[in-house]
C-alpha cells in the first residue's frame, strides 16, 4: 500500500505543477511579472530580463495538493500517526509555506517596482525567524523534545539551546537554498536529490507520511523543471526558492535528523558559504574577491562553465551527498 501512496504524491505533484506551468506562465507575461536581472550578475545573464518569476507558485500547489490528496490514503491503509508526528507533517508544510509567502512578498514588491530590491534583509530576517519560532513551538506543544539524532552516536538532549540553535539552522539553511537559485535548473535539480534523500531516509525510518511529502517534493522538482530547465521560460523566484527551503528543513526536522542537511545538503551549504567568504574577504582585503563571483555557481559561470553543466555537476555532488545520508540512516541510526 506504502508504494500506491508513494505513487499516487509523486503523480499528482507532478502532474498539478507541469500542467499548472501551461497556464501560469501566459498569466505572468500578461501582469508583466518579469524578472529584473542584478546589474552585479553575469552580463549574459541580461538576457533573461523580463522572464516571469514566482513560478514556484506551481509547484507549492502541486505539493499542497498531493500531500492532501494521500492523507485519506494513509487512513485507508491504516497508517495512524500520533498526534506529533501529524504536527511535524502538516506544521512542516505549513512552514514551508510560510517562507513561500515570505517569497511571494518579496518578489512582488520586486516586480512592482520593477528592481531587484524586494523585502530589507532585516524585514526578511524578523519574518523568517518568527516563522521558524513558530514551527519549533508548535512542535514542543504536541510533545516534541529537545533531543535530536546523530548517526552512529544516538540521540543527543542540547536542553533549551536545541531551540535557538534550531531556529539558527532553518533560516540559515533556507536562506543557502535561496542562494542555490541563480542558474536555469540549478535550484530545481539540487532539490529534487536532496527530497530524494530525504524521502528515503523517512521510508526507512517507517515514516510513510514524510516520506509521501519528500516523493511528491521531489517530483514537483522535475515537473518545474520542464519549465525551469535552460533556457528558462519561468523562474521560480524567492516565492519558490524560500518555500523548497522550508519543505527540506520541514522533511529534516520532520525525521529528527536535521544533520542529515550536511551532506545532502551540501551544495546549499557550499553556496552561502562562498557568499559569507566572498564578503568577509573583500571587506578583509578592502576590495580584493576571493571568487570570480558568488555564490559559487556564478564562480563556475566566469570560468566557461555552460548552464547546464553546472547544474549536471552539482547535482552529482548532491547525489553524493544524499547517498551518504541515505547510509547514515541506514546503518547509523
Amino acid at each position: 500500500m506504502n508504494s500506491i501512496i508513494y505513487l499516487a504524491a509523486a503523480v499528482i505533484a507532478f502532474a498539478v505543477t507541469a500542467i499548472l506551468g501551461r497556464w501560469l506562465i501566459p498569466f505572468l507575461h500578461k501582469m508583466n511579472f518579469g524578472q529584473t536581472i542584478r546589474e552585479v550578475g553575469p552580463s549574459w545573464h541580461k538576457n533573461k530580463q523580463g522572464t516571469p518569476t514566482m513560478g514556484g507558485i506551481m509547484f507549492i500547489l502541486g505539493i499542497l495538493l498531493a500531500v492532501l490528496s494521500c492523507a485519506p490514503m494513509l487512513r485507508a491503509a491504516g497508517i495512524t500517526e500520533t498526534p506529533l508526528m501529524l504536527g511535524k507533517l502538516y506544521g512542516g508544510l505549513g512552514m514551508a509555506v510560510a517562507f513561500g509567502a515570505i517569497g511571494f512578498m518579496d518578489d512582488y514588491i520586486s516586480v512592482v517596482k520593477k528592481r531587484n530590491l524586494g523585502l530589507t534583509e532585516k524585514q526578511k530576517l524578523v519574518l523568517q525567524f518568527a516563522v521558524a519560532a513558530a514551527y519549533l513551538l508548535t512542535v514542543y506543544l504536541l510533545g516534541g523534545d529537545t533531543s535530536t539524532l546523530i548517526p552512529f552516536i544516538g540521540r543527543i538532549d542540547l536542553g533549551f539551546f536545541y531551540y535557538i540553535i534550531s531556529a539558527l539552522f532553518i533560516v540559515f539553511l533556507v536562506n543557502a537554498v535561496n542562494f542555490t537559485d541563480g542558474v536555469d535548473g540549478l535550484n530545481s535539480t539540487v532539490s529534487f536529490f536532496v527530497f530524494l534523500a530525504l524521502a528515503l531516509s523517512a521510508g526507512i525510518l517507517s515514516m510513510t507520511g514524510l516520506s509521501a511529502m519528500g516523493v511528491a517534493s521531489a517530483a514537483a522538482c522535475i515537473g518545474f523543471l520542464i519549465w525551469n530547465f535552460h533556457p528558462a521560460r519561468v523562474f521560480m523566484g524567492d516565492t519558490g526558492s524560500l518555500f523548497l527551503g522550508g519543505m527540506v528543513c520541514a522533511l529534516a526536522f520532520g525525521i529528527d535528523l536535521p544533520v542529515l542537511l550536511i551532506p545532502a545538503g551540501v551544495v546549499y551549504l557550499c553556496e552561502i558559504v562562498s557568499v559569507m567568504l566572498q564578503v568577509t574577504y573583500f571587506k578583509a582585503t578592502h576590495g580584493k574577491r576571493l571568487f570570480k563571483m558568488s555564490p559559487i555557481h556564478h564562480h563556475f559561470e566566469m570560468c566557461g562553465w555552460s548552464e547546464v553543466k553546472i547544474c549536471a555537476v552539482f547535482g552529482g555532488v548532491t547525489v553524493l551527498g544524499g547517498a551518504l545520508a541515505v547510509l547514515a540512516v541506514l546503518y547509523g541510526v
